[in-house]
């Protein structure tokens, strides 16, 4: 993908495809408001969504304010996924120890998690984000699940895994929701990371790659 034309066209046939705004959202990795906006800019849908508006975001009908990360060279491979995978699990390693869990948000989390914790040698477990049921309606009102076919929480210690940082709104609500199992998360990281995070809720936040945007201020 090399301009937004290309993001509104695959906005438009992911959304052809059946998936709501959340999951289009995960599958281009830009923000919730950038996936909004580029599915009515492709014209996929004649119904505007019902959002929570946030700090930052875009004024209805602008184009908001993101970076799109295109990891693909890597996803395509699984041994640079390895490699990359390696990586990671070496960032975790220094937190904890007997830590026997990963969890991996889905879906693009679930897995480069799959190859962290088989080289950190603990269990697998994923999450499913609310985002992925966010289509219409305020997104407060939905949860996400962990899923049962794969390792419960169990009040256990765990390290998190995703593909990229965008708002951290995701993240939070992994770590949350990890509490609310009882368990303890000791560290997170990503791919790439958009806001340049070193903590959120009091856990810290690795990522191989941070993308931050640089631009003048309005005077």
């Amino acid at each position: 993908m090399k301009n937004v034309d290309d993001l509104i066209e695959s906005a438009a046939e992911l959304a052809a495809r059946g998936l709501s705004k959340g999951e289009i959202a995960d599958e281009l990795n830009v923000s919730r408001e950038t996936a909004s906006w580029l599915v009515e800019r492709s014209g996929a849908t004649a119904e505007p969504t019902d959002m929570p508006a946030r700090e930052g975001a875009a004024s209805p009908g602008s184009s908001p304010q993101d970076i799109h990360v295109d990891w693909s060279a890597i996803g395509r491979d699984s041994k640079r996924m390895g490699a990359i995978a390696e990586a990671m699990a070496d960032m975790l390693a220094k937190h904890g120890e007997g830590v026997d869990l990963t969890i991996g948000i889905e879906k693009a989390g679930g897995p480069i998690a799959t190859l962290v914790a088989r080289a950190l040698e603990t269990d697998l477990g994923t999450y499913t984000p609310a985002k992925h049921q966010w289509e219409e309606g305020d997104i407060e009102e939905l949860g996400g699940t962990f899923s049962r076919n794969f390792a419960g929480i169990r009040d256990r210690e765990c390290y998190i895994v995703d593909d990229t940082i965008t708002s951290g709104t995701t993240m939070r609500e992994t770590i949350e929701a990890i509490r609310a199992e009882g368990g303890e998360p000791l560290a997170c990281v990503v791919l790439a990371d958009k806001q340049g995070l070193e903590e959120l809720d009091g856990v810290p936040v690795y990522s191989l790659l941070q993308v931050i945007s640089v631009g003048k201020e309005d005077n």
